[in-house]
């Protein structure tokens, strides 16, 4: 079966979703969709698309489209997801679900009425290492896992642009590079339901436009001005087993150098999953290092939306099962809100009463 999907958004991130298709054999690339019409059609022309829609609408009449990938600013994930179920196709809609817990709400109960799938766009889930570890877990190996570490920081890496703008992005690093990583935790743990959230943020250096020693990556409309969005977000989290989280992630920070780190630990063992897998254990009294053998022990962003995309395409043409389902990112939307309203209230949120 030939999957005849579009494009919602033909930006940054999209590229990787666009790639992705145009690559896969039961893939027809349909139909893209942006405000500017222009882009679009530059990204057809490049990716192969047979078509560029002139309205939003005019994608979701198109009875053809079977499936969707919602590629646009935070603030229009959950609004544009419900349009495309409501069309009566599938969707992929990227991370963050949405930028409020009251939006997320609404899109799940939008997929429950629809009879049709939804998967959030957590890329980091499909990458050879996460798979290789969440095998291990699965299997035991590691016991319980009862406290993880999630860690991104960028010491100079705001982009600017809509990413610097709460009311488009809804948030800063926290919605966009630490999400990630405290999603891909929270899975490795087994997805449990959070109990309480103690967070900060801190907006003390903005987009530091003033430094010019060093590279970083700014979209096209970069403004070194805007800015209205944290520098610094951390948080505490427990969950409803006992385990615990420690989550760090900025945009600008005066760190000696980026840092990525992805840590569980069980009982029986631990791992870290950034900067590249390994995994500890004890064998016979004596404490052992593991390097699994496999061809990406980091994330790789080409093979891992390539298997995202993959396996949204088995979800709507073979009935797979849902790897990131709207739950998981209704439930991760609580834990990012809840760090927003500790850091505001300047105390703990107990998320058990709004369940």
């Amino acid at each position: 079966m030939t999957l005849r999907v579009g494009v919602i958004g033909t930006g940054s991130i999209a590229n990787m979703h666009l790639k992705s298709y145009a690559a896969h054999p039961d893939v027809e690339l349909a139909t893209l969709y942006d405000l500017n019409v222009e882009r679009a059609r530059e990204k057809a022309a490049t990716f192969g698309a047979l078509h560029v829609a002139e309205s939003l609408q005019e994608l979701l009449d198109d009875t053809t489209i079977d499936a969707v990938s919602v590629c646009t600013w935070n603030d229009s994930h959950a609004e544009l997801a419900i349009k495309v179920l409501e069309s009566g196709k599938h969707v992929l809609v990227e991370k963050p679900l949405s930028t409020t817990v009251a939006e997320a709400e609404k899109l799940a109960r939008a997929v429950e009425r629809s009879g049709k799938r939804l998967q959030v766009g957590f890329v980091r889930r499909f990458a050879s290492n996460a798979e290789t570890l969440k095998a291990f877990i699965d299997a035991g190996e590691l016991g319980e896992i009862y406290h993880a570490k999630a860690t991104n920081i960028r010491r100079l890496g705001n982009p600017g642009g809509w990413f610097a703008d709460s009311t488009r992005s809804g948030g800063g690093p926290l919605l966009d590079i630490g999400v990630h990583v405290l999603d891909l935790c929270w899975y490795l743990m087994g997805s449990p339901a959070a109990t309480t959230v103690s967070g900060v943020t801190h907006t003390r250096l903005g987009n530091r436009g003033n430094v010019t020693s060093l590279s970083r990556y700014t979209v096209s409309d970069y403004d070194p001005e805007q800015n209205d969005v944290e520098d610094f977000a951390g948080a505490l989290i427990r969950f409803e087993n006992g385990a615990s989280l420690l989550l760090e992630t900025s945009y600008s920070l005066h760190a000696t150098n980026d840092h990525l780190s992805v840590a569980v630990y069980g009982d029986k063992g631990g791992a870290e999953l950034e900067p590249h897998l390994r995994i500890v254990t004890e064998k016979h009294n004596t404490v052992l290092n593991i390097e699994p053998q496999i061809d990406n022990s980091t994330f790789n962003f080409d093979e891992g939306f390539a298997k995202e995309i993959s396996h949204f395409v088995k979800m709507c043409t073979r009935d797979a099962a849902d790897i990131a389902p709207v739950e998981h990112g209704l439930e991760m939307m609580r834990i990012l809100e809840a760090v927003y309203e500790s850091s505001r209230l300047g105390r703990e949120i107990d998320l058990r009463r709004s369940r």
